[in-house]
């Protein structure tokens, strides 16, 4: 199509296989996730239907909906995000209702037509990538959470991520620490002096294989004890609190914003579903990603003698910590 329709916050420009969402920078009034973002290409077959409806005070909002499981920042905030932190929805001032529909109907004309199911049933998908241990999204609706065809109808899930995730290396500071992402293979934990539990002091600083985690949990800042938390792949039992957890960060004091950390939690996210999907042929080639930097593991020894001349490590814990380091090496 080529066409460019812009909107409040956002523009739309309408390829012939693709909507690309540009967001605008620049402008306080702007949602700062919509900022960090820049710019997301939606292939059609990622979509699940196109509505308009109704705005506030005098817009009109065109909302492009997509498929379960296309897009990784929309299945990391599992139903969480604010509307108005909607990356899909499209503000536009009332009086250009009549165009918002000419492109409501052209862009649904392009949507893939075997997207939904004719008994207007749920494919049997669970969304245990995600990390939630029902499988499932929150408490969403069938339109927000599962996603729905236009007229109603249950939408068929992606096979893979259909949208680019946001890409790396990724970094920010929560209430804990500090989180890192090469983008590509490791997640780093690093805790502070003043925000890390007992537990994570002990514990040490923290670095993970993309290769053995399962999925992440992504519980919003803007929700009350929010943390990002990763999932191994072990099962093996953890904290049940995130703070005493040394797989995860917690937000607090306006640390881990939602603008850093759900594009962090989508980007290692669908890295792990990557990796999920490469060949055992090429698996089985790959360097082994277990054993860690002589650097690193040299520097997590001197931090825990650190806490064991403070007293907060016990001799025994000291040398059992210590030989489980020089086993990594």
């Amino acid at each position: 199509m080529g066409d460019v329709l812009a909107g409040i916050h956002a523009t739309w420009e309408f390829e012939s296989d693709a909507l690309v969402i540009r967001f605008e920078r620049g402008n306080r009034n702007t949602p700062k996730l919509f900022s960090a973002l820049r710019e997301r290409r939606v292939p059609h077959e990622a979509l699940a239907s196109v509505t308009l409806t109704p705005g506030k005070r005098g817009t009109v909002v065109l909302h492009a909906v997509p498929r379960p499981g296309a897009d990784p920042l929309m299945e990391a905030a599992a139903g969480q995000l604010k509307e108005a932190c909607d990356p899909y929805r499209l503000v536009l001032p009332a009086d250009r209702e009549t165009l918002a529909e000419y492109y409501r109907d052209e862009l649904r004309a392009l949507l893939p037509a075997d997207a939904g199911f004719a008994d207007g049933g749920f494919a049997d998908t669970s969304f245990t990538d995600t990390g939630f241990a029902d499988g499932g999204f929150t408490d969403a609706g069938p339109a927000e959470g599962r996603g729905a065809g236009d007229d109603g109808m249950a939408v068929r899930p992606t096979d893979g991520f259909l949208v680019a995730a946001p890409t790396g290396p990724l970094s920010f500071k929560t209430y804990d620490g500090r989180a890192s992402f090469d983008g590509t293979s490791e997640v780093a934990f690093r805790w502070s002096w003043t925000g890390a539990s007992s537990e994570k002091w002990k514990a040490g600083d923290q670095t993970f294989s993309v290769r053995e985690l399962s999925g992440v949990e992504w519980r919003s800042p803007e929700i009350l004890d929010g943390y990002l938390r990763l999932v191994p792949r072990d099962g093996g039992a953890r904290p049940a609190q995130p703070d005493r957890d040394p797989a995860s960060v917690v937000f607090g004091l306006g640390l881990g914003p939602v603008h850093e950390s759900l594009p962090f939690a989508a980007a290692v996210l669908a890295a792990i579903r990557g990796k999920d999907r490469t060949p055992a042929a090429v698996t089985a080639g790959a360097p082994d990603t277990a054993r860690r930097d002589p650097g690193a593991v040299a520097e997590r020894i001197r931090h825990l003698g650190d806490l064991h001349r403070a007293g907060l490590v016990t001799d025994e814990e000291f040398s059992a910590k210590k030989a489980e380091l020089l086993a990594e090496l």
